[in-house]
């Protein structure tokens, strides 16, 4: 399915510029169809799931008819779709709701991460291990049990045949870093190998922590691009934050995040060190859980 989350982006966009090209004030527009301020402001700004009747409403104050106005009405249902994730609700986690959503329509993934083992590539075991630590934090905000179900169905869902093209590039510190317990860590790096020999659609690239990086900056969070295959459908990234992520799909944005991966993947190594790294990295984690090698 498409997701309805860039769905939602683009049907705003839509409207917007309709209105625009109208010389008419969002209040002007709300008073003509009698709708408040807020509802209209919600629709150009892609707030929560659109309302059909409501845009077939405003594109009838705009005089929209034929196939223009067929094109927008199935925008605004495929903007109003509910997808596999709406079942579970913020039960498994505001965050991956918004991943889960995007990836649904997605030809292509790349992500940079420095922080963790990217979702989609951790076992259940690292993701229940990770919780801990979250609780620490305070009150979680999602159950452990539906995150992880949630993330196993994202996993089959981008590692299965007709998935997107997945590309990650992995700083190296996230290897020798540790925040869970050793043997997880050994076998969630194993897990990675497995996946990255496996998997035709998906590559993993490691960034050396003494990488040579020329014309570019370490990016302070993780982000992760994607493209769709309809070309109506803006390329968009979603960059990680403190408290939620960010999507974006102003061009600046997307071009800036696609600039920075483009040279940061200048300064990863090939695909067969990556490989060896990772192996390394596995064999070093093993022999600690084990007490192996003094």
């Amino acid at each position: 399915m498409v997701s309805p989350f860039v769905r939602r982006q683009r049907l705003a966009t839509v409207l917007r510029e309709l209105r625009e090209e109208r010389g008419m004030m969002a209040d002007e527009l709300a008073k003509r169809i009698h709708y408040s301020r807020t509802k209209i402001s919600r629709l150009e700004n892609a707030y929560g799931r659109p309302d059909v009747g409501d845009v077939i409403k405003i594109l009838d104050a705009f005089g929209i008819t034929g196939t223009k106005w067929e094109e927008i009405v199935r925008l605004a249902d495929d903007a109003s779709t509910k997808g596999w994730w709406d079942r579970y609700g913020d039960a498994m986690g505001t965050r991956q709701r918004l991943y889960a959503d995007i990836e649904s329509g997605a030809a292509t993934i790349r992500e940079y991460n420095n922080t963790t083992v990217p979702g989609l590539l951790q076992t259940l075991e690292f993701s229940s291990a990770l919780v801990k630590p979250k609780r620490a934090e305070g009150a979680l905000g999602f159950s452990p049990s539906k995150m992880i179900e949630a993330r196993e169905r994202r996993q089959k869902l981008i590692l299965s045949p007709d998935g997107p093209s997945y590309d990650v590039i992995l700083d190296e510190v996230v290897l020798r870093r540790i925040s869970v317990p050793i043997e997880i860590m050994a076998a969630q790096v194993h897990h990675l190998i497995n996946c990255v020999t496996s998997e035709a659609s998906l590559s993993v690239l490691v960034l050396p922590v003494d990488a040579y990086m020329e014309g570019v900056a370490v990016p302070r969070s993780a982000f992760s691009l994607y493209t769709f295959p309809d070309p109506g459908d803006p390329p968009m990234v979603i960059v990680d934050a403190p408290s939620h992520d960010l999507a974006y799909t102003e061009s600046d944005e997307v071009d800036q995040h696609t600039r920075r991966y483009d040279l940061l993947s200048k300064a990863v190594l090939s695909s067969e060190d990556s490989l060896r790294c990772l192996a390394e990295a596995a064999d070093r984690l093993t022999c600690k859980a084990t007490g192996a090698g003094g």
